[in-house]
């Protein structure tokens, strides 16, 4: 999987194809029933105003197999290039809507400083909005980032390159939850 990676990155960052909007919303109308902000299916990311150049890399890579998502098994089977294009692009137009997170302050405190110290607005960009091939992680369900933090610690899942598995190496199921509450509940 490692040797494909540059493939599927290279892929992502080309400047064709360019995704056309109104072609991804035709595309994604089975998408949503899953991916809206407040679609019933826990451990489910919402898609909508996520980073354009992050979506397109990972529909890559579950169409490729190189990513094991399950449930997404086979969905993407005979989508072109241009179509994984237009669907990032339509989700990347759409504005992002937070989904209703009850905060608990003493939690949302304890993810902040856990934030600063593992250096997450590095990467993720003050405010978590992303960055390219980095993923938002504002308006985001706070399941699916706490489920993703574990996997990325656990080594069960990785990016396009191990410094999330790096970030998350020895960090507790309660400190991931706590951070994952903050970023869910970004203002």
């Amino acid at each position: 999987m490692v040797a494909l990676l540059p493939i599927a990155t290279a892929a992502a960052q080309s400047k064709d194809p360019q995704g056309d909007i109104t072609r991804g919303k035709a595309l994604a109308a089975s998408c949503v029933a899953c991916h809206a902000p407040g679609a019933p299916l826990p451990l489910t990311p919402s898609l909508d105003g996520q980073q354009e150049a992050f979506l397109l890399l990972q529909l890559i890579l579950l169409r490729e197999g190189l990513r094991d998502v399950p449930v997404m098994a086979g969905t993407l089977k005979g989508l072109k290039d241009q179509d994984l294009a237009d669907l990032a692009a339509y989700f990347n137009a759409q504005p992002p809507r937070a989904p209703a997170v009850k905060r608990d302050e003493e939690r949302r405190a304890r993810g902040a400083a856990l934030s600063r110290k593992l250096g997450c607005g590095s990467c993720h960009m003050s405010g978590y909005v992303g960055q390219r091939q980095v993923p938002r992680l504002t308006d985001q369900r706070e399941d699916y980032l706490a489920a993703s933090l574990k996997a990325y610690r656990d080594d069960k899942r990785s990016g396009i390159d191990t410094s999330m598995n790096a970030a998350m190496y020895k960090v507790s199921d309660a400190d991931i939850d706590a951070l994952a509450h903050y970023l869910a509940t970004q203002p």
